[in-house]
């Protein structure tokens, strides 16, 4: 399908991964902070009067101050809060369900720039909140803004102090993750580890030394603004740069996203290897270890043709979910799979303990593959022929359904009939900021800059900025 689908209700404050916006401005105004935190308390506390919640957040200068008003709002309705300091996402998920949480909350915008923030809920479960709930949510939220708003105005943050957090929920996590691998998995493997001056630096560390890894990291000194700053998940090719450059130092790189619910990948070459590279290699070794329930993969609609046709290579179905890692494991729910994610490097294991994409663990479990196998991770993808692919983003004033575009629809229609099968449109709003993305993917880089350009232009006059 082209077209993402539209979920059949507006939305107004979540995205496909929580709330997200510029810090300080709505919906990251203190008072529509502190009425989140008061509507999701009272939400908890009516089921559970000595209800508690555990709240992480990365390294944004504006994510203390972000957790704080929330916790005023939590404890407005009786609700507890407890602060892990800076930690990544997954770890936020794994302590809430360890710890008998009733909820869990990150403050944090993953990839986005530091001037961003989000919030981001996690159930008593361990799971992120089915758009159902979180809808809900929203109208509990917009309720109560308006009767709030004095009391946010006034709220007292004092007491509330996010930083350093409590240590041991930190090493709790990172003893977790090392205890579902080992050490002496890894034979004498060396890596070039890039934190993204994010909430890795404070796990990876701890992580890769419980595992008795061999590591050297890169940005690993945040400053309250310097997360993902030409870093990161983002800029996979830097830590590939770095990794060419030592000649043969490293067997490969490691790069996280500023939460490290993601991670992307280097050869020892200097070659970027992306989500599509992993789910390939983790998805044969499982099957190999009979590891990967009825032989399928669920990935996205962004995911490469030609990881679908190495996996058919392998014996592997590859199924499509919509983008959002929380939409990739609705479908792995449904079918039973036990490995699935997307092109960006969300990973999601279901074969272990886990609820959420987590980035230390997906970096953990490639290089256990690479030492198991005794070859290098340029061999281990080889057999992917990735079909050139490119990304525009269109920068939208509104997210107006696709089918309600007919100059849009137009442009795609015409692209996929001239591709006939042997490429692939995929257009789709970002589901946590106002860009709409265009995704074109052929054998003919000539089609996909023609194409791209073509939709893009009528995106860009029909709702563009």
């Amino acid at each position: 399908m082209s077209v993402t689908p539209q979920k059949n209700f507006k939305r107004e404050l979540f995205g496909t991964d929580g709330i997200r916006g510029e810090a300080g401005e709505y919906p990251l105004d203190r008072t529509t902070v502190y009425a989140i935190g008061r509507a999701l308390g009272q939400r908890l506390a009516e089921r559970d009067k000595n209800a508690s919640v555990v709240i992480g957040q990365d390294t944004r200068e504006s994510s203390a101050g972000i957790s704080e008003v929330l916790a005023v709002g939590l404890a407005a309705s009786r609700v507890k809060a407890v602060s892990a300091g800076v930690i990544t996402t997954p770890g936020v998920a794994y302590l809430t369900r360890a710890n008998g949480m009733s909820a869990g909350i990150v403050i944090s915008a993953s990839h986005n720039p530091w001037h961003d923030n989000g919030i981001k809920v996690f159930g008593a479960d361990g799971y992120k909140l089915s758009d159902e709930l979180e809808h809900a949510i929203e109208a509990d939220i917009f309720a109560h803004i308006g009767q709030l708003a004095a009391g946010a105005s006034k709220a007292d943050a004092a007491g509330y102090s996010m930083l350093p957090g409590d240590a041991k929920l930190r090493a709790q996590y990172a003893e977790w993750l090392a205890s579902l691998v080992g050490p002496g998995n890894f034979g004498k493997l060396r890596v070039l580890v890039d934190c993204a001056n994010g909430a890795a630096s404070s796990v990876a560390p701890m992580v890769f030394k419980d595992c008795d890894i061999e590591a050297d990291f890169l940005h690993i000194d945040p400053n309250g603004r310097n997360i993902n700053a030409r870093c990161g998940a983002l800029h996979p090719d830097h830590v590939a740069s770095e990794v060419a450059k030592a000649k043969g130092k490293y067997d490969l790189g490691i790069t996280f996203d500023g939460d490290a619910d993601r991670a992307m990948f280097s050869d020892a070459a200097g070659n970027v290897v992306n989500g599509d590279g992993v789910l390939l290699l983790a998805a044969l070794d499982m099957k190999a270890h009979v590891l990967l329930h009825n032989d399928i993969v669920v990935a996205t609609t962004m995911s490469n043709m030609g990881l679908e046709a190495a996996l058919k290579r392998g014996g592997i179905r590859m199924l499509r979910a919509a983008v959002g890692d929380k939409y990739v494991l609705e479908e792995m729910m449904k079918t039973g799979a036990t490995l699935g994610g997307e092109q960006s490097g969300h990973i999601l294991f279901r074969d272990m303990d886990t609820t959420t994409g987590d980035g230390i663990l997906t970096a953990l479990r490639v290089l256990e593959v690479v030492a198991r196998a005794r070859k290098p991770l340029a061999e281990l993808v080889a057999d992917m022929k990735v079909f050139p692919q490119r990304i525009e983003n269109v920068n939208v004033r509104e997210k107006v359904p696709m089918d309600q575009l007919p100059p849009v629809m137009e442009t795609i229609r015409a692209a996929e009939l001239e591709l006939d099968g042997n490429g692939r449109v995929v257009v789709r709003y970002s589901g946590t900021e106002k860009l709409a993305r265009v995704m074109v993917e052929a054998e003919s880089e000539e089609a996909i800059e023609r194409h791209v350009k073509t939709i893009a232009n009528a995106l860009q006059r029909a709702i563009g900025l």
